[in-house]
């Protein structure tokens, strides 16, 4: 059975950081881009970042370039996201994504308040 499960959000000042985890069972991540995307209340989910099954090869909606960092570690079948100089507008649930298998996880809230 295929599962993704992502952890570490939670609720955290402006200007704080989280780390994002999601981590696969079932299913063997290597063989898959994998994506996180979020969703906000009353909006449209987007994508927040997408790494290529190399490792090499990252892309990240232009609202978190620089502050936020998706890698993966292919032997712990587990894909992160670094969250740095949180903003109450990056405010959402995020989920994972494996391209490969067109499987999402069930997601994580993250809430950026002071």
């Amino acid at each position: 059975q295929v599962q993704l499960v992502e952890s570490g959000g939670g609720l955290v000042q402006p200007g704080g950081s989280l780390r994002l985890s999601c981590v696969a069972s079932g299913f063997t991540l290597r063989i898959s881009a994998m994506s996180w995307y979020r969703q906000a209340p009353g909006k449209e989910r987007e994508l927040v970042a997408r790494i290529g099954i190399s490792g090499i090869n990252v892309n990240y909606h232009d609202s978190v370039k620089g502050r936020f960092i998706i890698s993966r570690d292919n032997a712990k079948n587990t894909v992160y996201l670094q969250m740095n100089s949180l903003k109450p507008e990056d405010t959402a649930v995020y989920s994972c994504y494996a391209t490969a298998i067109n499987y999402w996880g069930q997601g994580t809230q993250v809430t950026v308040s002071s």
